[in-house]
């Protein structure tokens, strides 16, 4: 198949004629004010329910704030910040007033935001903290139009409300009717994995058709049968996707509450607290989530029996999903038998881990390997996969819950269509396709094709319109021989192993394939204390005999899936993981492919000449 087009829901089957995106927020105090919306921490670190009611009005008294400040309709402001309630505050007080938002992520360097804020000509910035605040000081110099510098960490909200106490709210509401469908919400700055990051042009009208679709179309996953919603976002809110599912959140009634950290001892127990209905994540978290649950059995001498475990909860989702797409007759009843034994005894504990109530995730961001998503699923948790760039507005595909096909990435959402282009491209069609690029007709022209959107992605679809990513078109290596050879496929697979973080395959112009690797350090020290053994200094670590055998097999796995020539001939175990820090990684965990080769020259030429 080379196309897929999924019809558009009755209800978002036009875009809306009126209105953006913080309309809702009145809209909702209206309809039910004391209806519980998001949720925040007090000072105690206890949960605190804010209504409908309650959010209006601050959404209203940070409007008038800004207003009072200076800011003004069209301006473009930028926000630097974690993940936290203030993010949202402001998100919709900024649309209240019609700004349009820029953000950047937090761990942006100075270059970065220097680059991000004179691009956008940004007229006031909303940082976290101090160290944000030294970040944009540092270049403030070449940000002539900067005007304003708030930080929330003093006080900016009260510093804000403050300001504009003495406003009238009618001039909030004026500006708030003057916001239209195709206004510009937000620029959101490409991760860049090459070049300068690119700023998409994302209207109000292109995240209430994503939000509405999304919410809409697989509400079965994201509501309790009582109609309960809620979710912790701790996805980036720089990110898109994060983006994504405040909007949808918001406009929706589902409960949101934020978290700043990913970490495991900040993460679980807010998520034992806030006991969500769904989790929205990327693949990287799952795994962590996994492998932590893996290493933990093995530490109380139940290594066995949770492999044994893992291999039903497997067995089950297959025979499942093949009960599903016709093609098997379902779970045996042995198979049933074993799974409720193993449920009281294994999956159970990992439900109440992610707070007991959440039978439904959402993965996007980069590819989850399947046997991964068969585990959750067999487990009680299903994942479904979607896919989406910030310049479709997040999400264009997503596995229907009822129907879904683990190892792909499912089918367009409503409204939305995918066509696979002669050379395997991705393009893409719909309600939530951005506008272009900002300050960048070319890059908008190699884009956007009367209405198309060509990804830069590699993809094929099934027969049922399944949308399985194969690479890009980007990373494609041609070897000296002509060969070639798309890396991911490797990559994910030598990444499968538990004690494996990272990989990259390297050969462009070379004669052959090799592989830089690095390890997850948590995983290697387990596996050396299950050995008797202490952790060694990085330099000794990447030369034991034993890890390199490790190592070793996660690489012949890897190459049963390729032809000979195609294969990692060599590899060579770093000391060190990639970090976005060292500008090794973008702020989505992709590899910046160019920087690392350049960054480790010397073990790439090693790989050629040892």
């Amino acid at each position: 198949m080379r196309e897929f087009t999924n019809p558009p829901l009755a209800t978002a089957s036009t875009p809306p004629l009126t209105g953006g995106l913080a309309d809702v927020v009145f809209e909702h105090a209206l309809e039910d004010p004391t209806r519980v919306v998001l949720g925040r921490k007090d000072k105690a670190g206890k949960w605190q329910d804010v209504t409908a009611a309650e959010f209006r009005d601050e959404v209203v008294a940070l409007a008038k704030g800004l207003l009072a400040q200076g800011v003004r309709f069209g301006d473009r402001v930028a926000i630097m910040s974690r993940t936290r309630y203030e993010w949202t505050l402001f998100d919709f007080a900024l649309w209240t007033i019609g700004c349009q938002v820029v953000p950047i992520y937090p761990t942006s360097s100075g270059e970065q935001v220097c680059w991000m804020m004179h691009d956008a000509q940004v007229s006031a910035a909303i940082v976290e903290h101090e160290d944000h605040a030294m970040t944009i000081g540092s270049v403030i110099g070449r940000l002539p139009q900067l005007r304003k510098l708030w930080q929330l960490d003093a006080d900016a909200v009260p510093e804000l409300t403050e300001a504009g106490a003495h406003l009238d709210e009618d001039v909030v509401h004026r500006h708030r009717t003057a916001v239209t469908p195709d206004s510009i919400a937000t620029i959101i700055y490409t991760s860049g994995t090459t070049g300068r990051p690119k700023g998409c042009v994302i209207t109000h009208a292109n995240l209430i058709f994503e939000t509405d679709t999304v919410l809409k179309a697989f509400e079965s996953a994201f509501f309790t049968k009582n109609g309960e919603g809620s979710t912790l976002l701790f996805l980036p809110l720089a990110h898109v996707f994060g983006r994504m599912v405040e909007v949808a959140a918001i406009r929706e009634w589902v409960k949101l509450g934020h978290q700043p950290r990913v970490n495991a001892e900040a993460l679980l127990p807010d998520l034992a607290a806030f006991r969500p209905t769904f989790i929205l994540a990327v693949p990287y978290i799952f795994e962590k989530i996994f492998n932590a649950a893996r290493r933990k059995a093995e530490r109380e001498g139940k290594g066995g029996p949770f492999d044994k475990a893992v291999e039903v909860a497997v067995r089950y989702a297959e025979a499942v999903e093949a009960k599903m797409f016709r093609t098997g007759p379902g779970p045996s009843a042995a198979l049933r038998m074993q799974h409720q034994v193993f449920d009281k005894l294994v999956y159970g504990k990992l439900r109440a881990a992610l707070g007991g109530r959440a039978r439904y995730a959402v993965s996007g961001g980069s590819a989850m390997e399947r046997k991964l998503g068969l585990f959750f699923a067999g487990a009680g948790v299903t994942i479904f996969e979607g896919y989406g760039l910030t310049e479709s507005s997040a999400a264009a595909t997503a596995n229907p819950p009822e129907r879904i096909r683990f190892g792909t990435v499912g089918r367009a959402i409503p409204g939305t269509t995918v066509h696979i282009a002669d050379d395997g491209e991705i393009w893409l069609r719909g309600g939530n396709i951005f506008q272009g690029y900002l300050n960048d007709p070319k890059a908008t022209d190699g884009t956007l094709h009367e209405g198309w959107l060509a990804t830069g992605d590699l993809g094929s679809l099934d027969e049922d319109g399944y949308l399985t990513i194969t690479g890009r078109k980007k990373e494609i290596l041609v070897t000296s021989g002509g060969k070639s050879v798309q890396p991911l496929a490797l990559e994910e697979r030598v990444r499968e192993h538990p004690l494996i973080a990272q990989c990259i395959v390297v050969g462009n112009d070379r004669p052959y394939i090799a592989a830089l690797v690095t390890l997850d350090s948590e995983a290697v020290e387990h596996w050396l204390g299950m050995r008797g053994r202490s952790m060694p200094a990085p330099a000794d670590l990447v030369r034991d005999s034993d890890l390199e055998t490790e190592v070793r097999r996660a690489v012949v796995a890897a190459n049963t899936l390729v032809s000979q020539a195609e294969s990692i001939r060599t590899f060579r175990i770093l000391a060190h993981q990639f970090t976005e820090e060292h500008g090794l990684l973008t702020p989505s965990l992709k590899l910046k492919r160019k920087a690392i080769e350049q960054a480790y020259a010397t073990e790439v030429e090693a790989l050629y000449h040892s």
